[in-house]
Parts: structure tokens; sequence; C-alpha cells
């Protein structure tokens, strides 16, 4: 049996069930990665429905990350997407023993190139719910701000805007784009402060229309928002990032211990 006989599921609008009978297709392999898609006119033509009724399903379809539409070409089945898994050993000691940032060593474990683009470092009025985790000033300009996108394979994986502390990393390679091996918390731990604990606080949210356009995300896809604090060998703070994922190329991981 091929998509084209499979009967429409009924007590729903047509271009939800169309688009329903070809996630199907597409979940049983009977539609295969990078496989085309028939026309907007065919669609309508195999269902018996009207060409916005059909253009409305693959709107559906692309929303959920199913197909993509290329240019001049048509519209095709997506390739299945690996996850990043942004997890509780990204910052163990045999991690930095390899010199490559939590990043960069995720993107190698899974085969794709990474690349980072530093946007901006300034120092900045840190927002509120910074300013209360890394115990600074929230009505001066007590941080430095690092704005960071991240790539793999030339895909938009991730934002991150990390900060520090003014008074640390003033003068410092840390204000720099290149900050040294092992990236800031090399130049973090010289300056004293051994990550011995991190506190990730997650949410899902809609994007902001920045950010959507910085992730270059389908309409409907949320983001995973990450704040991170970093805390030393005293318990003391003394980073504090904001990640913002692509949710439908990011997949968390934790294993943590029981007591």
């Amino acid at each position: 049996m091929t998509p084209s006989d499979l009967p429409l599921p009924p007590q729903q609008p047509a271009s939800r069930r169309i688009a329903d009978t070809l996630r199907s297709a597409i979940e049983r392999g009977e539609l295969e990665a990078g496989q085309k898609l028939p026309s907007e006119r065919a669609l309508a033509e195999q269902y018996g429905a009207a060409r916005n009724t059909a253009r409305e399903a693959i709107r559906l379809l692309a929303e959920q990350g199913l197909v993509t539409a290329r240019h001049g070409r048509g519209v095709f089945v997506r390739e299945p997407q690996r996850l990043f898994r942004f997890g509780s050993d990204r910052y163990s000691i045999a991690n930095r023993e390899t010199g490559l940032t939590p990043f960069r060593l995720e993107a190698k474990k899974q085969g794709k190139v990474p690349r980072i683009d530093v946007l901006s470092i300034t120092r900045e009025v840190p927002p509120p719910d910074v300013a209360e985790r890394l115990q600074v000033p929230a009505d001066s300009e007590s941080v430095v701000h690092r704005e960071n996108h991240y790539f793999a394979d030339d895909e938009p994986v991730q934002i991150v805007s990390t900060y520090l502390r003014w008074e640390e990393a003033e003068g410092t390679l840390l204000m720099q784009a290149k900050s040294g091996p092992n990236g800031i918390y090399g130049r973090l731990e010289e300056l004293g402060h051994v990550m011995t604990r991190v506190r990730d606080e997650i949410s899902a949210r809609m994007p902001s229309p920045e950010e959507a356009r910085v992730l270059d995300l389908l309409p409907g896809v949320p983001v995973l928002e990450v704040l991170h604090t970093s805390l030393d060998q005293n318990s003391e703070p003394f980073e504090v990032s904001r990640y913002v994922h692509r949710a439908d190329q990011t997949g968390l991981l934790y294993e943590l211990p029981v007591s």
C-alpha cells in the first residue's frame, strides 16, 4: 500500500488529515528521507481537496520539522536530525583534558564540523536574573557579556550569552574572541575558579523574532533555554550563561547520582 492508497482520517480539517496521512507515511518509511513530495496540485487532485488545502498541509509538515522546501525544486522529506546532548559530563575533567571546549567535543563526537562566531564582547549592566545568580550589582556595568552563535556543519544550533564579573575579566584574555586553550574556563581556572558544581535551570518557550532569525527556525519550532551557573571550589558563582537551543536539534541528557 502506498501513501496515495491510504484513506484520510475522519473528523479533522482536510489539511490536517492530509498532513497526518503524509506524516504516517514518513514515519513508516514509505516516504524516505530526501524524497520529493508530490506537488500541491498533485496532492490536491489525489485527495480531492483545494490547492490551498494541500499547501496548508505541507505547511503543517514543515512546522513539525518533517519536510523542507528547496526554492525552485520542491518540498522534500527532511533527513533525521542527530541531537546534541548537553549533559552532566560536559564539564568533566576528562573532557577538559581533551583541550576542546564542550561544544567542539560534542560536535566531534557526532561527526559534525563546529563553528563559533563571537558576535560581541561588551561591558554591560546585567539582566536581573543574571545579576542575582552571579551575585553582582544589577544597577551598574558589573559584567562582561560575551555573545556567541554556534554552528554545526554551518547550520545554526544555539545562541550563548555568557556573563563574567567585570572586575575579573578586565584586561585578560576573557575580553578577547580567542581566549586560549580550554576556552574561558581555562582562563577562569587561572583566576582561581575551579568548576566543581553547576546549576542548570531549563525551560521551553517560543523564540523571539531575533532568535528565530539567527537559528533559522521553521514556524512553530520552540527553543530550549538553559540558564547555567558555574560554581567553584568555594561554592562561589563565577560564570552565568544563557543557552538558547533550537529544540528540533537539541536533546538534554543528565545522569545524576541518587543519594
